[in-house]
């Protein structure tokens, strides 16, 4: 706990970014130990949301670089299989942001949402929605069930 409160809040806010790209990392494990260090959940939730929207809208750069060949030569993708890839993306669209926050999926969304070139704006604001959903929750857990719940108390 010392490492969390010796960083504080830009900790967390890198944690989170960097959970938010392909970097295995739990910003859930992050927001909650937080919590648990006397962290403020107005300033937690503020700095968790910020950092993991921003590290989402990283990933979905990276794709959005992405050309059909690299895919192609170094991925051994065939053009075939993009396509039938990017009929599902199309299908679900921005909708498919709202999950950019999910394990290991999550990071492929994002990258395939700027890959095919799916609406940036409408993209960035659902992956905020999403991510803020998902750390509302955990707050919304630790702050009702407090001291009393078995898994937080370490």
């Amino acid at each position: 706990m010392d490492f969390l409160q010796s960083w504080g809040y830009w900790g967390l806010f890198a944690g989170s970014f960097l959970s938010a790209t392909v970097v295995p990392f739990s910003s859930d494990f992050l927001i909650v130990a937080i919590l648990m260090a006397g962290g403020r959940p107005l300033l937690s939730f503020a700095f968790a949301t910020a950092g993991n929207w921003l590290g989402g809208l990283t990933s979905y750069a990276l794709g959005r670089a992405g050309k059909w060949y690299w895919i192609e030569k170094y991925l051994h993708v065939s053009e075939e299989k993009l396509l039938k890839q990017k009929s599902k993306i199309d299908r679900f669209g921005v909708w498919l942001a709202l999950l950019t926050w999910t394990p290991i999926a999550g990071d492929v969304f994002a990258i395939a949402l700027g890959f095919y070139r799916v609406n940036f704006t409408k993209s960035a604001i659902f992956m905020l929605i999403g991510r803020a959903l998902r750390f509302a929750f955990w707050i919304g857990l630790f702050l009702l069930l407090g001291e009393n719940a078995p898994m937080l108390n370490f």
